[in-house]
């Protein structure tokens, strides 16, 4: 029978995800030559090729790729009997470890946590926060056990080795200077506003959402500023120097001198979710942290929904 050695199948996933020997052997805190010998050594094990050389560097061959669809469903077992033996010893302790974007720590990660402690108090959340593709290869590393990110910019629901959950479908308001014209126009559309200079970052999620909301609504829109911190672009809008779409969920970074307006014949929305390795949801710290997230964010829904 093969012999399978499952640290270095991980150091095998971990050079498909990561692309180089390099960033695998940082990755799992490894020397490059280190990582090299380990999989010439699964090489050996299995009796098949799983590297070959592409220019100067490696990629897999499809029998590296057929051990890997494999060995996903190994990992996950794994990951479950982990979850079944955390809680046979802890019962209703232990810690969960959790990478999350900024707004989702006020909106739903603490409330989440103060749920936990009054429910569940020895039970310890660590927080992290991180943006999606942080977050990701964190969560696949082990470093932390739960990510928090835009769907937009999580990996596929086909992805093997992560377990999605959707959490929430954030509204997106228009934040206006209060004293511009259309702040108290009645039924205002993003369409209204296609001719307003307009502030978003140059790069990432929130410039594609901004983006991505105007093109629906049939113009793209004129970037006048590029700033990705809400204390940043809200001083601006407040300033007069133009507009922006803010997610609800950043509600408490309101600054003086901005009208915040709900558009109610657009609904833009961006979608949350969490992830988690997949097996390691049935956890009992896992499963009880993703509960209490849920149930967060759908108390945020039904109060955003009585503004609409």
């Amino acid at each position: 029978m093969t012999e399978w050695d499952i640290r270095k199948l991980r150091i095998l996933r971990t050079l498909r995800d990561r692309g180089t020997v390099t960033a695998t052997a940082e990755a799992l805190r490894m020397t490059p030559s280190a990582v090299s010998q380990q999989l010439t050594n699964l090489s050996r094990q299995l009796g098949v090729r799983l590297l070959e050389a592409h220019g100067r560097r490696v990629r897999l061959t499809d029998a590296a790729h057929l051990v890997l669809l494999h060995a996903e469903a190994v990992f996950a077992q794994l990951e479950r009997a982990d979850a079944e033996l955390a809680g046979y010893v802890r019962g209703d302790a232990g810690e969960v470890r959790v990478g999350a974007f900024s707004t989702s720590v006020p909106a739903l990660v603490v409330p989440a946590v103060r749920r936990l402690r009054h429910d569940h108090p020895g039970l310890e959340v660590r927080v992290r926060e991180a943006e999606a593709a942080e977050a990701y290869a964190l969560l696949s590393a082990g470093e932390v056990d739960l990510a928090l990110s835009l769907a937009a910019h999580a990996p596929t629901a086909r992805d093997p080795k992560f377990t999605r959950v959707p959490l929430l479908a954030d509204p997106l308001d228009v934040a206006l200077p209060a004293d511009h014209p259309l702040a108290a126009a009645p039924g205002l559309r993003l369409a209204d506003l296609s001719g307003e200079p307009w502030i978003f970052g140059g790069s990432g999620p929130w410039s594609e959402i901004t983006t991505t909301a105007c093109e629906a609504a049939g113009f793209v829109p004129e970037q006048a500023h590029s700033a990705a911190g809400w204390t940043a672009i809200l001083a601006m809008v407040g300033a007069g120097m133009g507009i922006a779409l803010v997610p609800r969920m950043a509600a408490a970074e309101r600054a003086p001198g901005v009208v915040t307006r709900v558009l109610k014949a657009d609904r833009p929305r961006r979608h949350v979710v969490a992830a988690v390795r997949r097996g390691a949801e049935s956890a009992p710290a896992v499963a009880r942290l993703l509960a209490a997230l849920t149930a967060a964010a759908t108390a945020r829904d039904a109060e955003a929904g009585g503004r609409l």
